[in-house]
């Protein structure tokens, strides 16, 4: 199944991040996303293949980091790109966001940078979208561009370990535990321990203020369980058996959604202002985190019920990471008993999708009472006699709701 190799963790935005690095006005470049997605590796693939001369340093090494190392950093890059001629450096700082305060201390020499025009290029990167993103709006306004890298897709996944759309519903997008698939119960402690774990302690507890941690937990493997249903904050209080509020349940999904793991899609109203006050449709933004849960492989597939949620969550995840990026908003519909899984909203265009997993409510009338309501652009049916799934999965979701795809 494993067919890894550097190369072949090559992402596509590799190509846009070069671009910008040769280019003679320097923005700081920002690469972000959840942990294990490749940030890192795309990143010293770029500079190896750059011809400059370019510095690399991690904030997630000891001893611990702070603003007085960061200062350092830049100021031996600094050096390096004035020997280097017109061409300059590069400066690549890795778990950027573990540093605190970090954006305040990059404003400045980013200023004088431009100010006596030093030709050293900049790269931040952190798995922590949310706070790369609140130390961004801070202090940096003008002075970046931002690549958002999200779980890997079902292309990448099938061309780098050979997986089969099957196989990707079930293991998902994460690269460093694909490996482990032919050893399920390693697979599923590498994913709950490195991955899970990890990525709530350090990226979320750790960084952010959580009065509830246990209830943040808890919301996490709810919304896995749950993930393609819609949900409201009271019911998910009472599956919680906690006394928080809906507030406090929106927040931490917020926070779980910047950290790469769930998200809650909002209800499509036709206004965006109405739609915030939905009861949100539960989303994981990548299915290990549903299946490494519980269930082995064979027991998912013998489940019809549970495939058929699975396949829709991995519907769902492609929409959902390829929506963070900004290029469109993803939201659901839902009417009394009358439902669209998704609707995307790209410009003017309006597409309503729904997957035919084989569950009884696919029989229900939900997109024709939305094509009523919204005249959407596009309608489509993925799955059944539709659009097949390992296409949909195949393709960048633009292909499916762009004006021009």
């Amino acid at each position: 199944m494993s067919k890894s190799s550097d190369a072949l963790f090559t992402r596509p935005m590799a190509s846009t991040l070069a671009a910008r690095l040769t280019q003679r006005r320097r923005f700081i470049q920002v690469v972000a996303g959840p942990r294990q997605v490749g940030k890192t590796t795309l990143v010293r693939q770029v500079l190896a293949q750059l011809d400059r001369p370019y510095a690399y340093a991690s904030a997630d090494e000891p001893p611990l980091r702070d603003r007085a190392w960061l200062a350092a950093q830049w100021d031996a890059a600094g050096l390096q790109a004035g020997d280097a001629g017109p061409r300059g450096a590069v400066l690549a700082l890795d778990e950027i966001h573990k540093i605190s305060g970090w954006s305040e201390p990059v404003k400045r020499p980013c200023d004088e940078d431009t100010a006596h025009r030093t030709p050293l290029h900049v790269v931040l990167l952190g798995s922590a979208p949310l706070l790369v993103q609140r130390g961004l709006s801070e202090s940096l306004a003008g002075r970046f561009e931002m690549l958002r890298l999200p779980h890997w897709s079902f292309a990448e996944m099938r061309d780098a370990f050979g997986f089969s759309v099957e196989q990707y519903c079930y293991f998902g997008g994460y690269p460093g535990a694909a490996p482990l698939a032919q050893d399920p119960e390693r697979w599923r402690r590498y994913v709950l321990d490195a991955l899970v774990e990890t990525t709530i302690s350090r990226d979320v507890l750790l960084l952010t203020r959580v009065d509830k941690p246990a209830l943040l937990r808890r919301l996490f493997e709810l919304a896995c369980r749950y993930s393609g249903q819609v949900l409201s904050y009271t019911k998910m209080l009472g599956q919680l058996q906690d006394a928080g509020n809906a507030t406090t349940l929106a927040h931490y999904l917020d926070l779980l959604t910047g950290a790469g793991m769930v998200t809650g899609l909002q209800k499509f109203a036709g206004q965006t202002a109405r739609s915030r006050g939905s009861s949100p449709k539960l989303q994981v933004l990548n299915t290990a985190l549903t299946t490494a849960q519980g269930r082995s492989f064979d027991e998912a597939r013998r489940d019809r019920e549970f495939w058929g949620r699975l396949v829709e969550s991995a519907i769902g995840a492609h929409l959902a990471n390829a929506a963070a990026t900004g290029a469109f908003d993803l939201c659901y519909w839902r009417e009394r008993n009358r439902e669209v899984d998704f609707v995307v909203r790209s410009g003017r265009l309006i597409t309503a999708i729904e997957v035919k997993s084989g569950r009884t409510r696919d029989a229900l009338p939900g997109m024709a009472a939305f094509a009523e309501a919204f005249r959407p652009k596009r309608q489509l049916i993925v799955g059944a006699d539709g659009i097949p799934v390992e296409e949909f999965l195949s393709r960048p979701v633009e292909r499916w709701v762009t004006p021009t795809g």
